[in-house]
């Protein structure tokens, strides 16, 4: 197919209904050019640090995307051919199977920074894969298309990467002394420390449970030095518990020793959840808790590439019962921010928005991986919106390796909440002038005030 105007029909995603659309349109005409806020993601900071060219598209669309790769995995595409092979030769098997994205969040996605980052007007397919592999290419070999110029140009104004709690930060401090005035920072991943029943555990050097938790606050400082907001957590479920304090020493010398097991380590996470909580009313920094993933699934894809080949799966998850402990403890607390994700929609309406509705602390995260789709964020605010309201959810973030992918998921979660927010006027829950409010609220606001930003 030949270059036509445009691939993006400027009502997508808005409801057909005209009185929803007329409104939806004006709604996201008020926020579509609004700076984006991305305070939670997984760009790696070197990219920005050293600002080099891209090499080319498929390190740069394909490769680092776990959600290409797990849909061209399931469809019969070989990992080995995606990911070690000859870049135009990824390129054109990406192009082939690009039908398979169609009507899914990654579709919409890709459409968007085809057309909107690099201006390619004919559709990706096996035919036009080598000409758009070389527009591309030209493209990136230009200044505008330096990591930084996109930054800029992609109108962000706050990036935050996901940083393992021993990494040394040293993209971070490598950007602050460049002088460019973007604005780039850490965020706190304690994850790999809590595991204490791997045979990698690493005790930062304590010798006892007192002096790793206050090696870590040391850690947090320093992360909060090169302008860290938020900590992030991945758990596979939301276990806490506050422990006797022999009972955590105990723990800790037997991972000491190599002898901790894994019903050890779901002990030690759960305490170390709520040693997180009290640090934070002291430094301030926002706990993410993203719970129900349970990770690198295929074992076979894991010991062979790694994670994040898209073999990460959903798992029912437990938040009542679970959270009780740390929520009872600091959950009354207004200085305390815990932003809640789940990969287990079925506990929006029944536990998440109940918990916000109701606890200070608590704020409900955007749709996250599977759900941060069309669907699952008309989803997410029809369960959530009449319990706890807008006000209690943290905006949207992006949690993208893909760089370039940032300003397109950010266009749809404001054209979904500019939907949403139209077909309410259009009932007459709200009238428009509360619409508008709330519209620049989750495209913008609420990130910023969740975030401390």
């Amino acid at each position: 197919m030949g270059a036509r105007d445009s691939i993006l029909n400027p009502d997508r995603y808005f409801d057909p209904d005209p009185s929803v659309r007329r409104v939806a349109r004006e709604l996201y005409a008020e926020t579509r050019d609004l700076p984006i806020v991305s305070p939670h993601g997984h760009v790696d900071a070197r990219v920005l640090a050293e600002n080099a060219a891209f090499p080319e598209p498929a390190s740069l669309i394909v490769k680092p995307d776990h959600y290409i790769l797990r849909l061209l995995y399931a469809n019969g595409v070989p990992l080995d051919d995606l990911l070690k092979g000859d870049p135009r030769h990824i390129w054109q098997l990406f192009a082939k199977h690009y039908y398979l994205f169609r009507g899914t969040p990654s579709g919409a996605w890709l459409d968007y920074e085809l057309e909107a980052v690099f201006g390619i007007r004919s559709s990706l397919s096996g035919e036009t894969a080598s000409r758009i592999y070389d527009q591309i290419v030209e493209k990136l070999q230009s200044a505008e298309f330096r990591p930084r110029a996109l930054f800029e140009r992609f109108n962000i104004e706050v990036l935050a990467t996901t940083d393992a709690a021993t990494d040394s930060l040293e993209h971070h401090e490598a950007i602050r002394k460049s002088g460019w005035k973007g604005r780039v920072i850490p965020t706190f991943r304690p994850d790999a420390l809590f595991k204490i029943a791997s045979h990698e555990f690493d005790a930062l050097g304590a010798r006892d449970c007192t002096s790793f938790v206050r090696a870590i606050a040391d850690r947090r400082a320093y992360f909060k030095q090169l302008g860290a907001t938020a900590t992030d957590h991945a758990v596979l479920e939301p276990y806490t518990a506050l422990l006797p304090e022999e009972e955590a020493e105990r723990l800790f010398q037997r991972a000491r020793q190599g002898e901790a097991t894994l019903e050890d380590e779901r002990r030690f996470t759960a305490h170390m959840l709520m040693e997180m909580a009290r640090l934070s009313l002291t430094d301030g920094l926002v706990i993410q808790l993203h719970a129900g993933a349970l990770r690198d699934h295929n074992s076979q894809v894991f010991e062979r590439f790694g994670p994040h080949m898209g073999g990460d799966i959903p798992v029912a998850t437990e938040f009542t019962r679970n959270l009780r402990p740390l929520l009872n403890t600091y959950g009354n607390d207004p200085r305390l921010t815990l932003v809640l994700f789940t990969l287990d929609e079925s506990t929006y309406s029944r536990e998440l928005a109940p918990l916000a509705g109701h606890y200070p602390a608590v704020r409900l995260g955007p749709p996250w991986w599977f759900f941060d789709s069309m669907e699952g964020m008309r989803r997410f605010r029809e369960r959530t919106t009449e319990t706890a309201g807008i006000y209690k959810t943290a905006g949207f973030n992006d949690d993208t390796r893909a760089f370039c992918s940032i300003p397109a998921r950010h266009d749809l979660a404001r054209r979904m909440d500019a939907n949403y927010l139209a077909g309410l006027v259009a009932r007459h829950v709200i009238d428009e002038s509360d619409a508008r409010v709330m519209a620049r609220a989750l495209a913008y606001d609420l990130a910023k005030q969740t975030y401390h930003l």
